[in-house]
């Protein structure tokens, strides 16, 4: 009688270790899935900390290794960027002009991670302000309707919303997260002094264009050659058009999917 209690007793108490080791590695997982999310926007926050301060030479490191297969950055519908080298270049040599601001403060977050932990999935929305100031003769290149009213030290002043979309997708490399993927959809943006309404309906051609920044004296800097053809292009808002769900938030997985496309 005693061997047959001792028996379930053993029994029972592998039983209920079995049933702790799951619990340990399950709280283990959620425990890194959390912290990974938090790394991951810590990342993106970091991103463009740097890119408002005109940092980008610092934001190199956040993307992975040179030889990384599957780099790729878009901006516009002009082309995208499938090289470590012309991803980064992107990010080398922006000037800081006197009397520019940039300010993206990204919100709405989704987040996920995939479930080997290797791969993870961001959509942010980005609402901001742009500005900064051009020399009179640059300016005539580009239309009235971009610039305010009067001048600020001799210069023309363009003031603008922005509103953005990005999508990311993050490798982990070496034990840390690095951006992998990225798309910025532009949105809609509109002078200080005119609604995005109207604004909208002048300024559609503007998104095929390849304007990377305004530089010195608001000369206008252009993308690198791009190395293919964008395969879908993004739709910005236009007073035409409906609106659609771009890009698809990410849902829970369990490896690497390219949805970002």
């Amino acid at each position: 009688m005693s061997e047959t209690v001792a028996e379930g007793t053993l029994s029972e108490l592998a039983a209920e270790v079995a049933r702790l080791r799951e619990e340990v590695a399950a709280a283990h997982g959620l425990a890194r899935r959390a912290a990974d999310r938090g790394e991951i926007e810590n990342l993106f926050n970091r991103y463009m900390f740097l890119h408002n301060a005109f940092q980008d030479e610092r934001i190199i490191p956040l993307w992975v290794k040179e030889g990384t297969e599957g780099i790729r950055a878009r901006y516009t519908n002009a082309g995208q960027y499938t090289t470590w080298e012309s991803v980064t270049r992107y990010h080398r040599g922006r000037p800081s002009p006197e009397g520019k601001l940039i300010l993206h403060a990204t919100t709405t977050p989704v987040i996920e991670v995939a479930g080997d932990g290797e791969t993870a999935k961001g959509v942010w929305i980005m609402a901001g302000t742009e500005s900064g100031l051009t020399d009179p003769e640059v300016a005539k290149g580009s239309p009235d309707f971009m610039y305010s009213p009067g001048e600020v030290q001799g210069k023309k002043v363009w003031a603008h919303w922005v509103w953005c979309k990005y999508a990311i997708d993050f490798l982990r490399q070496d034990g840390e997260w690095r951006i992998w993927k990225f798309r910025c959809y532009e949105l809609a943006r509109a002078p200080f002094e005119e609604n995005w309404v109207s604004f909208g309906e002048k300024n559609q051609a503007a998104f095929d264009l390849d304007l990377m920044y305004f530089g010195d004296d608001g000369k206008p800097v252009f993308m690198p050659p791009a190395d293919e053809p964008v395969p879908s292009e993004n739709h910005p808002y236009s007073p035409s058009t409906v609106q659609k769900l771009e890009p698809e938030p990410p849902a829970p997985h369990d490896t690497f999917v390219d949805t970002f496309k």
